[in-house]
């Protein structure tokens, strides 16, 4: 249909009519949403906490929170305690096993962790036995039961350094991201795919039997959608 369009007397023309004067727009503030999804990982670590905040993310706010060395549960507890669900697109809970003999309850707890963790909504990046496997997977595969101690051996001698005396160290920690993406002998394709095939052989076992695995690869895998290109 045709658009109406109002006539203009001549009359009206002459007379400088009023509502025949140009009106100025209105000018609004116009307000900047802001509609990128917002990540938040909350860990045990600065190891895990630096090298998350070296991921060159540009399309995803990423929030990482290191709530220092305690029990899994708690962290979780601490978690549902002082983060809104509401505000977060996804929540992740990063943690390790770190097997410790006089520990008689570390399965259970960690067990519970994980349950109460996915009961909320929440993701988990769970490792077993440590965070470190996740490097380890760079560089060589292995389905055998390893101490976190083997790891920091390993890690020693890809890196060239004492990793227990230095690979702790902030300033270190702070490097790591670079250090796997430049090393030509480290693959982080390798180190996921090395972590996909650990978890699906295992996944139908309890949480604390599965080792080595760690879930770490799912959140790097979310990571790596929203890097800079």
């Amino acid at each position: 249909m045709p658009k109406k369009t109002k006539t203009i007397k001549k009359t009206d023309k002459k007379a400088n009519k009023p509502w025949l004067k140009k009106i100025k727009p209105s000018v609004y503030k116009i307000g900047v949403v802001d509609t990128k999804k917002i990540l938040l990982i909350v860990c045990e670590g600065q190891t895990e906490e630096l090298y998350f905040k070296n991921f060159p993310v540009v399309t995803l706010k990423v929030e990482i929170i290191d709530l220092g060395g305690q029990s899994k549960i708690k962290l979780v507890e601490i978690t549902q305690k002082r983060f809104k669900k509401n505000i977060y697109d996804e929540i992740w809970c990063v943690f390790d096993m770190d097997f410790n003999k006089d520990n008689k309850k570390q399965f259970s707890d960690f067990d519970n962790a994980i349950k109460k963790a996915k009961k909320l909504g929440y993701k988990v990046g769970y490792s077993n036995d440590a965070f470190e496997l996740w490097f380890y997977l760079h560089y060589e595969y292995t389905d055998q039961k390893n101490h976190r101690s083997f790891y920091y051996k390993k890690l020693s001698r890809f890196w060239k350094i004492n990793y227990v005396k230095y690979g702790k160290k902030r300033n270190f920690c702070n490097k790591i991201y670079q250090r796997l993406i430049e090393d030509d002998k480290s693959s982080q394709l390798k180190a996921i795919e090395n972590a996909e095939k650990l978890f699906l052989n295992q996944k139908h076992l309890p949480y604390h039997k599965q080792n080595p695995v760690t879930l770490i690869y799912k959140l790097v895998k979310v990571l790596n959608d929203n890097i800079k290109r």
